[in-house]
């Protein structure tokens, strides 16, 4: 019998139950499945999720990683009770645990599948160690997010409202429903932005962090949260090509022998963090803020799109950012020692990049 050197466990998690698999993996580099059970997704089934595991997991000389995927808020408590037991977890996002059982062959897919997958991921592979976000981090995040539907809700609303008075016939009580359902969004918008203020304010280190950010002008204190929350106080990264890569801002290239197709950001990371970075990147330029606004001319003389050189910007302000949380200095646009690294072109459609 090969002697186990790690134990695995994957957790397909939804928003109703947990289908767990626990595998070993031996010095032979075999995989084997040595449990599997359906539980409830619920405190209860949480606690008896912890009573399998020290079941069959009673050699604590052998590591046990634990490997979920990062559906939506579903994993959270799981992950979060685990990692206060003392368990080392790990959260993949979803393309990556599907690439993954893609490579393997499986053609199938149900919950006891993937659970099994991700064991096996978690067997064969060294995963990073997931780390929860503080309550106030937290908090924060859902506070940014919470105004940022509220502004989506409000857009869509005006564009219909400015559908129905431009129409063949008017109807004053319908435009008068729309006129109220945006006042009362707005009077609520304007509520969790005070509540936000109040989250800063409330805490003395993350109100002196803020201050940093937004010492760019043309950077507020609803972008400064935003990031902060996405970011988790930016602990999620130890590099800036981590950072760019979460934000979605990495160049994909396109280009095989002779062909050299288009070259774009990727998009595949956090949509929160380049929707807030739009209008602080529009600001910069506007107020000829160096070094964002040289950087937008170059790009711009260069190709002839602004959109292009709008979202260098907002990588650059993401970056400059991360450097000023991290180094705990105020910006100061002369400021030669910041980040030295080549600017791609690049924009949220297509983008080319030059040698």
């Amino acid at each position: 019998m090969s002697t186990i050197i790690k134990w695995s466990l994957g957790i397909d998690v939804g928003s109703k139950f947990l289908c767990c698999c626990l595998s070993s993996i031996d010095i032979t580099q075999a995989v084997k499945v040595k449990a599997s059970r359906k539980l409830p997704n619920t405190p209860a089934g949480l606690q008896e999720l912890l009573r399998w595991i020290k079941k069959y997991y009673t050699d604590e000389q052998v590591p046990l990683s634990i490997v979920m995927e990062a559906t939506g808020v579903y994993y959270e408590r799981c992950a979060l009770l685990l990692q206060k037991e003392g368990f080392r977890v790990s959260v993949v996002l979803p393309t990556k645990a599907k690439r993954y059982m893609q490579a393997l062959g499986l053609k199938t897919k149900n919950d006891k599948i993937d659970a099994e997958g991700l064991a096996r991921m978690g067997a064969e592979q060294q995963l990073k160690q997931w780390s929860a976000a503080s309550s106030l981090y937290y908090e924060l995040r859902l506070l940014t997010r919470q105004h940022e539907d509220l502004q989506k809700s409000i857009t869509s609303f005006t564009n219909q409202l400015h559908a129905v008075e431009h129409g063949m016939y008017r109807f004053e009580d319908i435009e008068n429903n729309y006129k109220e359902m945006i006042a009362k969004l707005q009077t609520l918008c304007g509520q969790v932005k005070e509540a936000i203020d109040e989250v800063i304010e409330g805490d003395e280190t993350l109100q002196q962090k803020v201050k940093l950010l937004c010492s760019i002008k043309g950077v507020g204190t609803l972008t400064a949260a935003t990031l902060i929350a996405e970011t988790n106080g930016f602990a999620l990264f130890e590099n800036i090509k981590q950072l760019v890569s979460y934000a979605g801002y990495d160049v994909i290239e396109n280009q095989s022998g002779d062909h050299v197709g288009k070259t774009k950001i990727s998009k595949k990371g956090n949509s929160h963090i380049r929707r807030i970075l739009h209008m602080p990147a529009l600001n910069v330029v506007t107020y000829d803020v160096k070094p964002f606004a040289d950087l937008y001319q170059r790009v711009f003389s260069r190709t002839g799109i602004k959109m292009k050189g709008y979202v260098a910007v907002q990588k650059k302000l993401l970056t400059m950012m991360y450097t000023l949380w991290k180094r705990n200095e105020l910006f100061e646009p002369d400021y030669q020692k910041t980040i030295r690294e080549k600017e791609p072109e690049f924009s949220f459609g297509l983008a080319s990049q030059k040698p």
